[in-house]
This record gives C-alpha cells, structure tokens and sequence, in this order.
C-alpha cells in the first residue's frame, strides 16, 4: 500500500508539472516555472527513498537567465507623434507586463472576431493539443511502472507422456497413465523495483516532454494569433495602397479629357497629351500587382482561420481606423527566458537530455525482479482451486551484463553529447529571443521617423504639384515638370501608406517577441489532457472492452 501511494502521489504531481491554471496579474512566470519543475526530482527523489535505491544521472537544474543582457545599448523610451493616422507616438513601459489578449489593444472588434475564428478552427491548434496530450499519456503510461504488474492465465490442456521418459519400455502395464489432461489457472506478480532510478529518470524525461509539448502549443497559439493580425494589416495596407493608386488614376483621366479637349482646340501640344496619356497608363499598370498581392493576403488569412478560399466574406480592417496602441510593455530582460515559449521548450528538451543520460546510466546497473506466482494445477475442473492442487512460488533475480564491448558505454556517452547539444541549441535559441526583441524596438523607432518623413514627403509632393499645375496654366514651365510632380505624388502616397501599415506590424512584432502574454490566459482545452486513470484503466482487459463499446457508440 505504501508503494502504491507514492505512485499516486508521483503520477498526480508530474500531471500538476504539465498541467495549467489562471495565475494572478501580479505573478511573474520567473517565480511560478522553478516550482513546476522541481515536482518531478522531488517526486522521484520520495519513489526512490522508498524503494531504497537512488536515481543516477545528473539532476536538472534549470538555466539562469543571462547576466547582463539587454535589448540595446542605449533604450529608446519612446517615439514621438507623426500626427497621422497610424503614426500616434508611443511610450515604452519596462517592466510592464504582456496583456494575455494582447490583441485587443488595438481596439478592433474585427480583429477580435477573426483571431476567435482562426483559435478555434485552424488544425495547427488541434494538431498541438493531440501531440500535448500523447506526451501526457505517454507520462501517464511510464509512471505506471511503478507499481507491480499481474498477469492471469487459464489453460486446459491434453497430454500424451511417453513412458520411455520415464525409463519404461511401455511393454508392460504401468502404474501411472500416461494420457491427461491437466487443468491450470495462476496468477504471476511481478515487480521491478527502480534500485538506480531508470523508471524515475524515464518519467522524469516524460514530463519534460509534455512540457516541451505544452510550449509547442503556446508557440502555435502565438504565432497563429501574430499572423492573423499581421495578415489583416497587410490586408489593409494593400487596400489603402489599392484606393490611393485608384484616386490618382482617376485624376489622371480627368487630367487627360481636359489636355486632350485642349489640344482640340489647339491650346496645348500633342506631347503634353501623350505625356499625360503614358502617366495614366503607368498608373494603371501598378493596379494589377497591388490587386494581385491584396488577394493572395486574403488567401493567406483564410488558411489562417480555417476557411477555404471560395469561403472569404469580406471581413477587413481599416488602417485609417485602426488604434495605435500609446503604451507598450517591455519586459525586463531577466524575464524574457521564463516568458518565450521558444526558450521554454528548448530548457525542455534539454530536461529530456539530462533524464536521458540518467536512463542510460542506470541501463549499465544490475537490475532486480521480484517475482511472485499462485494458483492451482487440476486433472479436472471441479478440482481447481481444492487446497491439494494449489501451488505457489516466490523469486528474485539481479541481472546485469558484465560485458559488452563498451556498447552500454558508449551509448551512455551519445546521451551526454545529446545533452551538451541540447544545451548550445537552448543557448542559441535565447540569443535569437533576445535578437528579436531588439529587431522589434529597432523598427517600432526608425519606422516611426520613416513615417514622419512620408508624411512630410507626401506634403512637399502635394505642395510641388499644386505648385506645377500653377505654373503651367501661367506657361511659366514645361509639362514634363506637372508630370513629374504627379508621378512624385503617388509614389509619396504609396509609401505613406506603407509606412503607417509598419507601425502596426512593429507592434504586433514586438508583443510578440515579448512571449505574447500565454501565462495571463488559458490556451489548453479538455482535448489537451491526458484522461483520468481510473480503476478500469488498471485491467487492460477490461479498458479494451470500454474502449470498443465507446467506439462502437460514437459509430452509431
């Protein structure tokens, strides 16, 4: 009974280490990880002590976060005010933290509404809570090692003894009959106890699996969640490209119905009609890639919610509408690896990596079975289980391989490099964790004087056309040079609107640097965990037989 509480008590902590709850604002990932990881060595240091062995292997400790790392050598707090629409100035706020639902500050109900559809319909998501809940059942599967197994056998069995066996010529009658039939049911106990840690280490590696898969999620829920906004922007911002392009094509023939009504009246030249009549058409032929790049985006943001591309409704943002979130968040750098899905997953598998090494350890070990047997052996039914017919046997073995060739050796040396490449990929994947975040910063500060500058570009060209329209009418310059103008016009326009459409994707890039906020939501659903063991699941026989009728039900 002992034994048999550890293992609940172990089985019911290692699900806790992969399981999720609501947390609290005020709480920091930094402080809640530790306490999910230290489940597991404590669970199987209690196994261990009291089966009266010890677990081999190094025991994971976690990695700190990089002293001194920043996201820059001097921190912008802030971009100024571009006085447009997209370009408010924003403010970052260190040490604030990511809003679960991040999206919202952008205050637009269609972006909710899409990044609704895209969570509950998109097979990524699906496909990460299958792979979640195969890691937590596979746990579930290898804790059960902790206890003993039992195996029941029921046999019949008809038999035919030669008496030569028995140093009989078979000539003369015997004493004994040589034709049976013998009747047989036992019960076989066995039980492996975990000496050197194996069964803890492989369980140990398990849960760190499931974490592993439980930050696949949260890196899919994020990057699904990313992409769906950043496709509405680029949506919008081709839309807005689409409408200005449109606008100025449709100048551009009010312009040429007056040039060419002039040149009927002799008061301008052919060549200012065909200069006009070549701006037009160079106009136009930028309508066609736009279109194209617009619906190739909705294409693209289908997919993301979990349409077909005949299903698009026309759900679209507008960019001129769009908020502008003022205040950013900026977590602390000492919190970005407890905060970065990327990062977690990677401390994980270089948790599998240490248990692995403890496995192979402890496959170099002796190993001990216990095993019991009971039942009773009957030449008729009616006589099974009779107090003379019944038997029993106990055992134990220690068996372990004195020699091999350095096979075992080597294997236990592979899972060290195992670990030790495990440990410069976690290495790695920190330092681009980190890059991102200053890519981010970067581009939320330079794209903000890129659309100052637009802005003041599109001004000037605005100003220089009116300008040349003047001069033209005054004949005081050449049409070459409102042509011109024109042309700087609808460039300044274009780049205008390309530039408020980066200010979104900047933040949108940032937020999701920073971790997009997972550990102030709960992103799992029921599909996600493992199912309960109760006493069916226990009886292989008896879990087959519910599983084929709860297959037979669903069919029906």
């Amino acid at each position: 009974m002992a034994r048999a509480t550890i293992y609940f008590s172990a089985a019911s902590r290692l699900r806790a280490g992969s399981g999720r709850r609501e947390l609290d604002r005020d709480e920091s990932p930094p402080e809640r990880a530790p306490a999910v990881r230290r489940a597991v060595p404590f669970v199987a240091c209690a196994v261990a002590a009291t089966l009266g062995g010890c677990a081999v292997g190094p025991d994971f400790v976690e990695p700190a976060a990089p002293e001194g790392a920043g996201y820059a050598r001097k921190l912008s707090k802030g971009v100024a005010d571009s006085q447009t629409p997209g370009g408010v100035g924003q403010r970052l706020e260190l040490g604030r933290d990511v809003p679960g639902e991040w999206w919202k500050l952008f205050r637009s109900k269609q972006i909710s509404a899409l990044i609704a559809e895209a969570v509950q319909n998109h097979p990524n998501i699906a496909s990460a809570e299958a792979a979640l809940r195969q890691a937590r059942e596979t746990l579930e599967a290898d804790a059960a090692s902790f206890l003993p197994s039992a195996t029941g056998t029921s046999a019949v069995t008809r038999q035919q003894l030669s008496p030569a066996q028995y140093g009989s010529s078979g000539s003369s009658s015997s004493s004994f009959s040589t034709l049976y039939t013998l009747f047989n049911s036992n019960v076989a106990v066995s039980f492996t106890p975990d000496v050197f840690g194996k069964t803890i280490r492989t369980v140990e590696g398990d849960a760190a699996a499931a974490e592993y898969q439980r930050f696949q999620l949260e890196a899919t829920y994020i990057a699904l969640t990313a992409n769906v906004v950043s496709a509405a922007i680029t949506d919008a911002s081709y839309a807005q490209q689409i409408k200005v392009t449109e606008g100025l094509v449709s100048d551009y023939r009010a312009q040429l119905d007056i040039l060419q009504k002039r040149f009927d009246l002799g008061a301008v030249s052919l060549a200012d009609v065909t200069s006009e009549r070549t701006l037009l058409a160079q106009a136009e032929a930028t309508l066609p890639p736009l279109q194209k790049a617009r619906a190739q985006t909705r294409n693209q943001l289908m997919a993301y919610l979990g349409r077909f591309p005949n299903e698009d409704k026309g759900e679209a943002i507008d960019l001129e509408n769009l908020h502008l979130p003022k205040d950013l968040p900026l977590s602390l750098p000492s919190k970005l690896v407890r905060q970065r899905p990327d990062i977690l997953a990677a401390e994980s598998q270089l948790h599998q990596a240490s248990a692995n090494v403890g496995v192979a350890t402890a496959n170099m070990l002796p190993q001990l079975t216990l095993s019991a047997s009971g039942g009773s052996q009957a030449l008729t039914a009616a006589q099974l289980f009779s107090p003379q017919t019944m038997a029993y046997s106990l055992g134990a073995s220690v068996s372990g391989q004195i020699f091999d060739g350095g096979g075992l050796f080597h294997k236990r040396e592979a899972k060290v490099a195992a670990f030790e490449q495990a440990m410069a990929q976690y290495q790695g994947t920190v330092l681009t964790a980190f890059q991102n975040v200053a890519d981010a910063l970067q581009a939320i500060k330079h794209d903000a004087a890129t659309l100052r500058a637009q802005v003041a570009a599109e001004k000037a060209a605005a100003e220089s056309f009116q300008i040349a329209q003047i001069q033209y009418r005054a004949g005081s310059t050449t049409y070459p040079t409102v042509i011109n103008s024109e042309q700087s016009l609808l460039n300044a326009r274009l780049n205008r609107v390309k530039a408020q459409a980066a200010r979104f994707s900047d933040t949108v890039a940032l937020l999701q640097a920073l971790g997009g906020g997972w550990w102030n939501r709960n992103d799992e659903t029921p599909a996600a965990r493992a199912k309960p063991t109760d006493p069916i699941s226990m009886s292989p026989i008896a879990a087959a037989l519910r599983a084929q009728a709860e297959e037979s039900t669903n069919a029906h």
